[in-house]
């Protein structure tokens, strides 16, 4: 399927493989609860992120169903991990993912999220060849659902009530995106940059 065992460039970012040693930068938005406020994690310590990293650096191939891609997103001028982004196989027969994202909001508004998850769906359609990805997120994410219309996925469904989540019934937005309305879009056809460093074919 898909290994990714080097750093990847994009225009203004670096995506590479998780190291303990990010445990540090990672902390310091996965301790906030503005970020944790819409994720099913309760805001993290020092230890909880440890474990966290130690398990995201073993997340770098898609060969089965449920397997999780993690990367760290990291602004080369200053080496720090400004975030992470994920594609989830969620069925190798249909050919079928989830892109996922979390980011300091320090480093909000300047386009990266974008940026590294168009990066993210290349993988998916181009290099493992996916021909549907998802992306979910909280309801009253304004800022989630927007990147996901901005990566041009159109939204499938709002599900109402669909677990109790921190004190209150959680509501859902489900957007996708297909192989073919990829390769059509603007935003893929506007790219003048595919990152393509770090992928291989897993034997």
């Amino acid at each position: 399927m898909l290994c990714i065992d080097s750093p990847i460039a994009t225009a203004r970012l670096i995506l590479r493989p998780f190291r303990p040693e990010d445990a540090e930068d990672v902390c310091e938005y996965q301790r906030r609860p503005d970020v944790a406020r819409f994720m099913r994690w309760e805001p993290r310590g020092p230890e909880d992120v440890r474990v966290a990293v130690e398990q995201m650096t073993r997340e770098t191939k898609l060969d089965s169903d449920g397997d999780c891609l993690s990367l760290a997103v990291v602004e080369p001028g200053t080496g720090t991990v400004v975030g992470q982004v994920e594609l989830v196989l969620i069925s190798a027969e249909h050919r079928q993912g989830e892109l996922g994202y979390v980011f300091h909001p320090a480093h909000q508004g300047k386009g990266f999220a974008t940026e590294a998850a168009f990066a993210v769906l290349h993988l998916g359609f181009d290099a493992l060849g996916l021909h549907r990805v998802i992306g979910r997120c909280h309801a009253d994410n304004a800022a989630s659902a927007g990147l996901l219309e901005r990566l041009g996925m159109r939204r499938e469904a709002h599900f109402i009530g669909t677990e109790f989540f921190k004190g209150a019934w959680r509501d859902d937005l489900v957007y996708s995106l297909l192989r073919r309305e990829w390769r059509a879009s603007a935003v893929h056809r506007g790219t003048s940059r595919t990152p393509e460093a770090g992928t291989r074919a897993c034997r």
